[in-house]
């Protein structure tokens, strides 16, 4: 499978763990299903490997014009490229924390502690109460 990038530019960038997520007949994703938060990680990560390597190679062929034509545009265009290659690998970062925060939410147990206990009733009644507490403790 070739993209319209890679005929232009006459290269092949994509790796196998890319091509295998590259085909969304695979992904088990149906209507009723819920979100499976691993395949979509899987996904997301190998398609930003893709963009960061074509990047990569387009900011190789940007700079190999402007050195030889030495146009500003060139350079203006080079910058760009390496500042959107530096974006998406921060991207990539950012799908690591979101999908670590993820798993420390899943396994996350909650403490339910009552801290203020209120009693509504006599003091009889109370006394009552706590008689027994100390009695079943025993």
């Amino acid at each position: 499978m070739s993209s319209p990038i890679d005929d232009a530019l006459n290269t092949t960038s994509e790796h196998s763990y890319v091509k295998k997520f590259n085909d969304h007949k695979d992904l088990p994703i149906k209507k009723d299903d819920p979100v499976d938060i691993d395949q979509d990680y899987k996904y997301s990560r190998a398609q930003l490997y893709s963009l960061i390597e074509k990047g990569q190679e387009t900011l190789n062929g940007i700079m190999d014009v402007a050195n030889e034509s030495g146009s500003p545009r060139a350079f203006e265009v080079a910058g760009q490229v390496l500042k959107s290659t530096a974006d998406i690998a921060d991207k990539l970062m950012d799908l690591q924390k979101k999908v670590k925060e993820i798993d420390e939410t899943k396994h996350k147990t909650t403490n339910n502690v009552t801290n203020n206990a209120i009693f509504t009733g006599s003091t009889a009644e109370l006394q009552k109460m706590i008689k027994q507490g100390f009695l079943d403790a025993k």
